[in-house]
């Protein structure tokens, strides 16, 4: 039988949780939509402005293709925040295991 004191340290902390997937999938998308949107813009840019200026608005148009993808599987590797004692309110209340009812399952005849 396991310790219960062991399993309590090995328990993880709600806040030492990561970041869901579906968050970090939905910012990474709005990255992307972001970038390329901007790029869309250098692409009318480029049908509208004169001479040498089109060359920039290629070239940043171009550049930010790159950028996007990049910054769309870039994962988000920043460390959880930790708790410390300073930051946890003093009197907070603790959630208590409850009561424990022990017993038996009987199954029933299906005849």
């Amino acid at each position: 039988m396991l310790d219960p004191m062991a399993r309590a340290q090995d328990a993880a902390l709600i806040t030492s949780a990561g970041r869901s997937r579906s968050l970090d999938l939905e910012e990474r998308q709005k990255r992307y939509l972001l970038t390329m949107g901007v790029r869309t813009a250098m692409f009318v840019a480029f049908l509208v402005v004169p001479g040498w200026w089109k060359l920039i608005t290629l070239g940043l148009a171009g550049g930010l293709a790159l950028i996007a993808v990049l910054l769309a599987n870039q994962v988000d590797h920043r460390p959880p925040p930790i708790a410390t004692p300073e930051t946890e309110p003093i009197n907070a209340l603790a959630l208590t295991t409850g009561e424990v009812l022990r017993g038996t399952v009987e199954e029933e005849d299906a005849t």
